[in-house]
């Protein structure tokens, strides 16, 4: 992946502007004031990080397989686990043995049958 340059272009532009500010409010007469000075300083070696950075962007980088033989991977530790304790066996409880699906079909028909057998209670308001 390309290293980034755009902090830079906008660093020096913004360099620039400070710098013509500089220039304009000085006068064409009069010698570079050191802030001037400083701020020509900086925009040059901004230019020159800038250089540098791209130069780097442009060489050729690792390939996938070059990455995979050189990222590190964790190797297992070799520790012996430390034994537990034997515990007791516990008494298994066994669960109660729920109704199967006939006898709750059954039930279930043994309720409709009643209710249907029932005398109607009257509607009350």
């Amino acid at each position: 992946m390309p290293i980034r340059t755009s902090s830079f272009t906008r660093r020096i532009s913004e360099n620039g502007q400070a710098l013509r500010r500089a220039m304009m409010s000085r006068g064409a007469d009069q010698q570079p004031t050191e802030a001037e000075t400083g701020l020509v300083e900086e925009r040059r070696l901004l230019k020159e990080e800038r250089a540098k950075r791209k130069a780097q962007a442009l060489l050729p980088g690792p390939s996938a397989v070059e990455r995979m033989v050189r990222t590190r991977r964790a190797e297992p530790k070799n520790q012996p686990k430390a034994s537990k304790d034997p515990q007791e066996a516990k008494e298994v409880k066994k669960p109660k043995a729920g109704k199967s699906r006939a006898e709750k079909s059954s039930q279930k028909a043994a309720a409709l049958d009643a209710a249907r057998r029932s005398p109607k209670k009257p509607a009350t308001k």
